[in-house]
């Protein structure tokens, strides 16, 4: 059994609602104690993260999980126990995971909080016990 499983949250140019998603994702799991670690990617990523998305989490007392955008790859697609995509990804990759869409997520670029709550809701049903 994988003992390193990792969550790929991927949004389109992995400079804010995957980061946002990926550091949040890593608090929540550190404060319930599970083995899984979230990781943000981009289809096309900026050659930086986003700015608003960098000052609401560290106004939230976060560091971003990522410092620099990272491109999604068939190897992150291969280890991930679950991608969370906030965009269409390539058609080469659609059939090689367990994927969930999360369409219905606000621009960060318009307003940071209201993503991020909206991102902290999915969240929490994601890594809601099944018991």
């Amino acid at each position: 059994m994988n003992q390193n499983k990792t969550v790929v949250f991927v949004c389109e140019h992995g400079a804010a609602k995957s980061v946002i998603a990926a550091t949040y994702f890593n608090k929540l799991a550190c404060e319930q104690n599970l083995n899984i670690h979230a990781v943000a990617r981009g289809i096309h990523p900026d050659e930086e993260l986003s700015s608003k998305t960098i000052v609401g989490l560290h106004e939230d007392g976060m560091t971003p999980t990522e410092s620099i955008p990272q491109k999604l790859s068939l190897a992150d697609l291969e280890s991930a126990e679950q991608i969370i995509t906030f965009c269409e990804l390539p058609e080469e990759y659609q059939k090689k995971v367990n994927m969930e869409q999360w369409n219905d997520v606000p621009p960060v670029s318009e307003n940071y909080e209201k993503a991020r709550d909206t991102i902290l809701v999915k969240l929490k049903l994601l890594m809601k016990p099944t018991i």
